[in-house]
């Protein structure tokens, strides 16, 4: 390769991702395969910063770097450009790049302080849309993969979790929603015990007028049934993330739908929802592979309420 020139530092500028990750991707996935000095520094093509590119806008659509990560570029290009419409596409030199980096360092040295800082930040350069779609959920990926790959540990996950409930549930409280407008419940199943997902969609519910009920997570059926009644919901989302082989989720997903009402929705979308896709099709819910699609499909449903 006469092209490996690029520091890691250059094709993580150049590409978007962190250095993390990029390292990650190599070691876990083989997504790439730099070449190497004599001082065992890595050294990266201009072809393999394009593929780590494309890997990044294609996991940021809803792909999984686990089935992408060694497709041919072309593939790579052609995912990149379907998903183009729906996942707005965000540069290495972007502000919120530079928001994400500052976040995940905030992150991996547990310096609650500063990621406020840097939150607070965030939400006056990109607003309250720009926040969730452009940094909190990028930022919720990169952390997912990192804890996958042993890179950082589980406490990490939960410090970013606790302090992104409070900041989040903070702004949807902002949002003067109507007590007339449509209630939507929101909740992890049981088993289920990664709350971030769900704390990103009910913020992003609250954003586009809907009044939300928050529940937590790992919920039995019944009582996210219960929850749905008592607050007239129309819908009930479901974020799933991990694991991805419980045996006992499908039960789950089964007798929540038989619980709930005919005419209550049920959205269901995640990390690890597409694993559960036969049952999640089974019982007719509606599976977002972003919060941009979540928010549309929230749009249309009520819209047909109102028809």
């Amino acid at each position: 390769m006469t092209n490996a020139h690029h520091s890691i530092r250059v094709a993580s500028a150049r590409s978007g991702l962190s250095l993390h990750v990029i390292r990650i991707w190599e070691k876990r996935y083989g997504a790439v395969k730099p070449e190497r000095t004599g001082t065992n520094r890595r050294l990266y093509s201009n072809g393999e910063i394009e593929r780590l590119t494309l890997l990044r806008l294609a996991t940021a659509s809803g792909h999984s770097i686990g089935n992408i990560a060694t497709l041919p570029v072309e593939k790579l290009r052609s995912l990149v450009g379907e998903a183009e419409p729906k996942a707005p596409r965000v540069r290495a030199s972007s502000p919120a790049q530079s928001f994400h980096d500052a976040c995940l360092h905030a992150v991996e040295t547990l310096d609650a302080r500063r990621l406020e800082e840097h939150l607070q930040r965030a939400l006056i350069a990109l607003g309250h849309q720009g926040l969730l779609r452009q940094l909190v959920g990028p930022l919720a990926h990169t952390i997912g993969e990192l804890w996958r790959a042993g890179v950082i540990t589980a406490a990490h996950e939960h410090f970013l979790t606790a302090a992104l409930k409070v900041f989040l549930g903070t702004l949807a409280a902002q949002f003067a929603v109507s007590p007339l407008a449509p209630a939507i419940v929101i909740a992890t199943p049981a088993g289920q015990l990664h709350e971030l997902g769900a704390v990103m969609i009910n913020a992003a519910a609250a954003q586009v007028g809907w009044r939300t009920a928050y529940l937590g997570v790992s919920l039995p059926a019944a009582e996210i049934a219960g929850a749905a009644v008592q607050s007239k919901a129309v819908a009930v989302a479901l974020s799933i993330v991990y694991p991805e082989d419980d045996p006992n989720l499908a039960r789950e997903l089964i007798s929540l739908r038989r619980f709930l009402a005919a005419e209550v929705r049920l959205l269901s979308g995640g990390r690890g929802a597409a694993a559960y896709r036969k049952t999640l099709d089974q019982i007719g819910a509606i599976q977002p592979t972003d919060l941009d699609a979540f928010s549309r499909e929230l749009d249309a449903l009520r819209r047909r309420m109102q028809e």
